[in-house]
């Protein structure tokens, strides 16, 4: 499955990732409408400091701890992708206590969740957060990481040598 994965070297810390973000998650047709004079929510944040800096965002997780401690059933697993429904969210937060990432954050009136959904419910076509970061610091692609929801694929036992074997 594809998912967002950040290269920390290649991070300038310019946040650009987090007004694409939410641009993309704004009803606003424009960018400047949507975000002039308003705090930007988004669900991509850059952590770090001027030697490193790196975009957080939800790894959708194969089995998902906001998921199962979600007590409204508001978390779900679409085709893999963690996603919330607004509708049925009681703003408890458990969820955010749970992400081991800290991915999940308040909306902006903390009534409700928000978390990265990579895109597949706005009007972007993939991330706005890859699209928008101007280093391509930021990627989205398979890895071959098995999706949310998804059996992990089985690991083969240590036997301390390497692979090719002895020669």
């Amino acid at each position: 499955m594809k998912r967002v994965y950040v290269n920390e070297k290649w991070c300038l810390g310019c946040h650009l990732c987090e007004y694409y973000c939410a641009f993309a998650n704004s009803p606003e047709p424009d960018m400047i409408k949507a975000l002039k004079g308003r705090k930007i929510n988004s669900r991509i944040q850059v952590e770090g400091d001027n030697n490193v800096s790196f975009a957080v965002s939800c790894r959708h997780c194969v089995e998902p701890l906001c998921v199962k401690s979600c007590i409204a059933g508001a978390l779900s697993i679409i085709d893999g992708v963690v996603t919330s429904d607004r509708a049925k969210c009681v703003g408890c937060h458990t969820c955010i206590l749970v992400c081991p990432y800290g991915c999940i954050m308040p909306s902006e009136d903390h009534s409700v969740i928000q978390k990265c959904e990579l895109c597949v419910n706005n009007k972007a076509e993939s991330p706005a957060c890859v699209s928008g970061c101007p280093n391509q610091a930021i990627v989205f692609e398979d890895r071959g990481f098995p999706a949310a929801g998804e059996a992990r694929r089985p690991t083969p036992a240590f036997t301390g040598i390497a692979p090719g074997g002895l020669q």
